[in-house]
């Protein structure tokens, strides 16, 4: 069963040379996302992979086309889809006044649910920062809270925008557990990244972008056998992320 239908997904805006003039960052795309998968969206900069998971997710207007959400119309019933989807962005700003356990709860509170904060906090191993605010914590930190504000709304389907950009392999590393842990409950998951290893390591399926349009899609496997088949197979030995891990423990020191 599909939990996610995009089809034909265009999206237009002026060029900046002539702004009569139009392009299509996105180019009439088609997407099948399957409930309880976890689904990447590769690319490289420019390749309209933000824009179209922004239209999936009802954040910027669709010019054509249609996206379908546990069989709402997110054009047609765009509030009804919100309570369907958590969403994690590349950057948030947050009201650093408040500790991270004061703002779950106003977010709760605005979703209409009643999860408590600890329990938030507790899945994305932020317990003993809830009282800090977000100006103070690091990098995999502000990731994980971010994903726990994500997980507010108790979504079927969460979005991660580039979630591990930045971060030192431990952080990465356990932000890969966290999602693994996420999806292993039943939660269906739609990530873009720019980390060929973070795609292989957690899609099941995944779709390659580029000006605008799909170009390839299928199983890491699939896509590996179609176009890489000549590459050497690799070495029977860790890469130097392996190394980094060993000497320095992949447990969390933030």
């Amino acid at each position: 069963m599909n939990i996610v239908e995009v089809r034909n997904l265009t999206k237009r805006y002026p060029r900046a040379d002539n702004k009569r003039e139009t392009f299509e960052a996105v180019a009439g795309i088609s997407l099948s996302i399957a409930q309880g998968e976890i689904f990447g969206l590769l690319g490289p900069n420019g390749a309209g992979k933000t824009t179209t998971l922004e239209m999936i997710e009802g954040l910027t207007d669709i010019d054509g086309g249609e996206v379908l959400i546990a069989g709402l119309d997110v054009q047609k019933e765009p509030y009804k889809v919100k309570q369907q989807i958590g969403v994690q962005l590349q950057a948030n700003e947050y009201l650093d006044k408040l500790s991270l356990h004061e703002l779950l709860s106003l977010f709760t509170a605005l979703y209409g649910r009643n999860t408590p904060p600890e329990t938030l906090l507790g899945k994305v191993n932020l317990l003993d920062k809830a009282q800090a605010r977000p100006n103070r914590l690091s990098g995999g930190q502000k990731q994980r809270f971010s994903i726990a504000c994500a997980l507010v709304n108790e979504p079927k389907v969460l979005f991660l925008d580039e979630p591990t950009t930045g971060l030192d392999p431990q952080a990465k590393r356990n932000l890969w557990d966290l999602v693994q842990e996420l999806n292993a409950g039943g939660m269906t998951i739609v990530l873009t990244t720019h980390n060929m290893e973070e795609a292989e390591f957690l899609c099941d399926r995944l779709a390659i972008m580029d000006h605008g349009k799909v170009i390839a899609a299928g199983t890491p496997e699939q896509l590996i056998h179609q176009y890489a088949r000549d590459v050497p197979p690799v070495p029977r030995h860790g890469n130097l992320e392996d190394v980094f891990l060993h000497l320095t423990g992949s447990a969390l020191r933030e």
